[in-house]
């Protein structure tokens, strides 16, 4: 079974406007419209069996609204996506509403300390994490440098040390594998953890956008051997597959992934079978 563990969509009425604005800020043009059923067209084509649809509140007062929406996504497409919930770190009701997400029957969190301009290890997300551990709520987290804003990292590997020096192990998935382009931190900072790292828009190569039009030349991320030595540094079963779709088309990331010399369960635990617990609520870690 293969699972997307990271992958994006919006409502139909508000995805053209909102991926436009997306593809400007981050000079990327997308694989698909954004859309549910762009999605489902980007899975089929791919071999996808499951995908993981993650919410971001870009501000505090969206989070109730999105948590609604993402409920409502996985009544409608019973699986074949499923939709995390969202919290912001200035969220006022942010205790009551992990609770509201847990009953709502969502898995866990999915937060942007980037987007949301506050750091991974601030008192604000340290509560929100500890908070979800008790309720066996998983988060992920987008982790290094953001390609929409150049220089700003609020999610570093040595952040994320501190978290889980903080609050202790919980089902922590770092996206990027670790933290985009901090890939050299990542294993001095972080193997021996028990955190996971997902492979979303973390390998091969992207293609800039300039005014609207595919750039020349190609920006390469992780390669073959990169990729492969914090594998060893983690563990087959602490790495997830995952698109970040649109921005990344699914069917790349699984060739890539495919032609690594992994054995066959190391293979299968990265493409699915280490993303099931995450798709349903646990106990504390």
């Amino acid at each position: 079974m293969v699972i997307d563990i990271h992958t994006h969509t919006f409502p139909e009425k508000i995805a053209a406007r909102t991926i436009d604005s997306l593809s400007h800020a981050a000079h990327l043009l997308p694989h698909t419209d954004a859309t549910n059923q762009g999605l489902l067209s980007s899975m089929e084509k791919a071999g996808v069996d499951m995908s993981v649809v993650l919410p971001v509140a870009t501000s505090a007062r969206q989070v109730e609204k999105v948590n609604d929406a993402s409920a409502r996504l996985n009544l409608e497409f019973p699986g074949k996506l499923v939709s995390f919930g969202c919290m912001h770190p200035d969220h006022e009701n942010w205790y009551e509403e992990l609770g509201r997400i847990k009953e709502l029957g969502l898995p866990g969190i999915k937060v942007h300390p980037v987007y949301q301009g506050v750091d991974i290890d601030d008192v604000r997300f340290l509560r929100i994490f500890d908070r979800a551990a008790q309720l066996g709520l998983a988060v992920i987290t987008h982790a290094g440098l953001d390609i929409g804003f150049p220089g700003v990292v609020h999610c570093s590997p040595q952040m994320c040390r501190h978290v889980v020096e903080k609050v202790g192990e919980f089902r922590l998935i770092l996206a990027h594998m670790g933290g985009w382009k901090n890939w050299e931190e990542v294993p001095q900072e972080l193997a021996g953890t028990g955190v996971y790292l997902d492979t979303a828009f973390s390998t091969g190569v992207f293609h800039p956008m300039q005014d609207g039009y595919w750039r020349e030349e190609e920006t390469e991320m992780m390669n073959a051997e990169q990729f492969m030595k914090l594998v060893r540094a983690f563990g087959a079963d602490r790495i997830l597959y995952g698109s970040d779709s649109p921005w990344s088309p699914q069917a790349e990331g699984l060739a890539f992934l495919r032609s690594l010399p992994l054995a066959a369960k190391e293979l299968d635990m990265i493409l699915g079978e280490n993303a099931l617990p995450f798709l349903q609520q646990g106990s504390p870690y």
